[in-house]
């Protein structure tokens, strides 16, 4: 997921929503897709999805290529457990390997909803500040200044990790002159940069733990410098996305296509 956090969100239309009303939309559409289990209902919601975060959030085609790598790989896994494994009227069998409709038509809605729940990760993480959404969550979802700000410190450490991780390398390489500057590749060496950047995270995470501390963590009421407040145009977007998923699953129901968790047991 590196390519869909990788810098600053750009200025887009789902950039300037509140961060708390679309964690609420994409965890509302999870939801309800978990219990659709046809294959027809969540491609739709998907190729939906992926429009919206390309116009809504202004995601470079090869950044959300790239992004979608880990979902792909997780999608087809799916998909060949359940066409192989599932019973029901059998496709093509071919030595102990077998695949039956039932199956596939399992694995396809479980494969599609990954690949949905997916898009609308990257579309959130490519369209959201950090310091926004921690902020959002604070004054707009209630959370305790302890949580949000903890999670926001831990966010940032992330962020910096793999920049510690090549000031480490680099430090190794400066140490092995008979390698003409290059660090060695040897478990030996690989495990001895993690147990130094393991060092590193504690030390930081300490010092970052007092420095919360000493500035009244937890402590109310707060202030905050640039809060972030619900707009008109946030309702519009929730309401925008509950009107479509309602007339999707509708339009799915109407067509005979929609299928529940009674799929799983036929």
């Amino acid at each position: 997921m590196s390519a869909a956090m990788a810098g600053p969100p750009a200025d887009s239309p789902l950039a300037r929503r509140n961060p708390t009303v679309k964690l609420g939309v994409m965890t509302v559409v999870s939801v309800v897709v978990m219990f659709v289990l046809d294959p027809v209902t969540p491609a739709v919601l998907y190729v939906l999805a992926l429009v919206g975060v390309v116009y809504g959030a202004r995601v470079p085609p090869r950044t959300l290529l790239i992004a979608h790598v880990p979902f792909l790989a997780f999608a087809v896994g799916i998909l060949l457990v359940n066409a192989l494994s599932r019973p029901g009227s059998v496709l093509w069998e071919g030595g102990v390997l077998r695949v039956t409709a039932e199956g596939l038509s399992v694995g396809a809605a479980l494969a599609l909803r990954a690949l949905l729940i997916g898009v609308m990760a990257i579309g959130f993480l490519r369209s959201t500040d950090a310091v926004a959404l921690m902020t959002s969550l604070h004054h707009n979802a209630r959370l305790g200044a302890r949580v949000t700000y903890a999670v926001l410190a831990g966010y940032r450490m992330l962020q910096e990790m793999p920049r510690e991780w090549a000031a480490i390398e680099h430090a190794h390489a400066v140490r092995s002159p008979r390698r003409q500057g290059r660090a060695p590749r040897s478990p030996r060496h690989m495990a001895r940069v993690v147990f130094t950047l393991l060092v590193v995270s504690v030390r930081k995470g300490e010092r970052m733990a007092q420095a919360l501390e000493s500035r009244g963590l937890g402590l109310e009421p707060r202030s905050t410098w640039r809060p972030v407040r619900v707009h008109g145009t946030d309702w519009v977007l929730l309401t925008a996305v509950l009107v479509t998923l309602a007339v999707v699953l509708a339009a799915s129901a109407a067509l005979g296509v929609l299928q529940g968790p009674g799929a799983l047991s036929s």
